[in-house]
């Protein structure tokens, strides 16, 4: 058992302070990882401020993970010390299930094991990235490729498997017009796969403020949301429209905007329950579905496909005493596009 440093929230809605944590002994199959970078989720805030239920405290958030191997178990063969590896948004799970089975351990039958804010097969907390080091089994260890800096790596554990998973699976490509509701840390990554992977592109955001941005990283086109013209000059326009938004929103009025067997992917998840007037659906044969991160292979993947293109998250970096400024300036929109701390500031 080690001490390491780490940022944490004591409590609910809390300020997250400097402190210590314990971290397990290298296990023979366990990897120990210098981290380097983390970066901010949304999901972070809503966890650390109970916004998801009733959460773990002291809590040490993050699931963007990105450092060096400062140490492997006797039985390691996947990793050596001074590779460039990544964590994202869960450390374990039963590896029996069907879906453990298929490389999609994020929709483990038994529930796969948080990053942070979970209980390791022990029953002991987890604690995530906002820390100096992490101790993780080598199968859910991701390997960064060596033309990713690490910095702009480190979002790619989340945000940019959270937008490349549903872009694959509903087919995003060549010939297919998507659009990408939500303009912030999710979305900006899913305008440059939906680009990369050859889709004809599309923003969706409240304001036309990041318009330029938006064009510049891959999109064809940019609407405001808040016009209602738009609505009208783009129903039944898109055969996959991917919602980023962690906020309730009119689905309705989206689900107006695909084609006959499109779908709406909700990536997002509001703290509120949605209502839906079901007619839309019914009236175009169209689907209104959810899509969780990623699995293992399906990140591997990603960062793979992420490294053959160039693409890494836009990201403004800050010092790990910024944290608590960081999280009030995502809830203002007031990032672009992630916040990724410097994890040797803590």
């Amino acid at each position: 058992m080690s001490t390491v440093a780490a940022y944490a929230a004591p409590a609910a809605k809390a300020a997250l302070e400097r402190t210590t944590i314990k971290r397990r002994p290298v296990g023979e199959f366990d990897v120990l990882i210098e981290i380097k970078y983390a970066g901010i989720c949304h999901s972070d805030i809503h966890q650390a401020r109970e916004g998801w239920g009733e959460a773990i405290f002291p809590m040490v958030p993050g699931h963007e993970i990105a450092g060096v191997v400062a140490e492997v178990g006797s039985g390691v063969t996947k990793y050596a010390v001074g590779d460039r590896v990544g964590v994202g948004c869960f450390v374990d799970s039963c590896r029996e299930c069907e879906y453990c089975k298929q490389g999609l351990e994020q929709y483990c039958v038994r529930g796969n094991i948080a990053t942070y804010n979970g209980l390791d097969k022990n029953g002991e907390p987890t604690y995530g990235g906002y820390s100096t080091h992490i101790v993780v089994d080598e199968n859910y260890v991701l390997r960064i490729p060596d033309s990713l800096s690490l910095d702009v790596a480190a979002p790619l554990l989340c945000a940019g498997v959270t937008t490349y998973s549903p872009l694959k699976h509903w087919n995003a490509g060549p010939g297919k017009k998507v659009a990408i509701l939500g303009m912030g840390g999710l979305g900006h990554m899913g305008v440059k796969i939906a680009h990369a992977l050859g889709a004809e592109v599309t923003v969706l955001s409240q304001s036309l403020r990041k318009k330029d941005d938006g064009l510049k990283l891959g999109a064809d086109h940019y609407y405001a949301t808040s016009d209602p013209k738009t609505f009208e000059s783009l129903a039944g326009t898109f055969d996959l429209v991917l919602s980023t938004v962690s906020a309730p929103l009119d689905f309705g009025a989206y689900l107006a905007l695909l084609k006959t067997d499109g779908t709406l992917v909700n990536v997002g998840a509001p703290e509120e329950p949605i209502s839906l007037n079901l007619f839309p659906l019914i009236g175009g044969r169209k689907s209104l579905a959810g899509s969780m991160i990623g699995g293992i292979p399906e990140t591997q993947e990603m960062l793979d496909f992420c490294a053959q293109h160039g693409l890494g998250a836009e990201i403004e970096l800050i010092r790990a005493d910024q944290i608590n400024e960081a999280y009030e300036r995502v809830l203002s929109s007031d990032v672009r596009y992630r916040f990724v701390i410097d994890i040797a500031t803590i």
